[in-house]
């Protein structure tokens, strides 16, 4: 094989290699709902899957996923949003029973290096409220921009 293929097709597959990547999995209470936001770095059109799970007393439950079956326990409790490089899982009636180690598990279609795996320990009386913790993570580029304004008039970049 020629060496300029070879590292054309070797390039090829370590691009493809890595098609999305969990950036941040973090949870808070959103009045009697759990929710857990798992943001991802999406690098392909290639539609994505997931799986929310729950491990307890050493045993996996699934909560809602598209890769697998979802437990009947869970079924009527709990709900998935998806928006740009955001899934969301929404768990409703959420009680100090519901507690435990929580699992987002994202694979986009086509992607054969395997699922991008991270898990957060969700403990009730832990938690944040989702109003000021979900806003400051969904404004950081206006946070920042907030606070870089002082900054920026200093050096006449911007006049107000």
């Amino acid at each position: 094989m020629n060496p300029t293929v070879s590292i054309a097709v070797i390039l090829t597959v370590l691009q493809a290699a890595h098609c999305q990547m969990i950036r941040d999995l973090s949870a808070c209470l959103l009045g009697q709902s759990l929710r857990v936001d798992c943001r991802y770095e999406n690098k392909t059109s290639d539609p994505l899957t997931y799986e929310f799970s729950l491990t307890k007393d050493n045993r996996k439950h699934i909560i809602q996923s598209t890769i697998s079956v979802s437990e009947n326990v869970y079924r009527n409790r709990a709900n998935v949003t998806m928006h740009k490089n955001l899934v969301c899982l929404y768990l409703h009636s959420f009680t100090t029973s519901d507690e435990g180690v929580y699992m987002c598990e994202l694979k986009a279609t086509n992607d054969y290096t395997g699922n991008q795996i991270k898990n957060i320990t969700v403990i009730k009386d832990k938690l944040e409220k989702c109003a000021g913790f979900s806003l400051l993570i969904q404004n950081t580029s206006w946070l920042l921009l907030l606070l870089s304004l002082p900054l920026l008039q200093a050096v006449d970049f911007v006049s107000l």
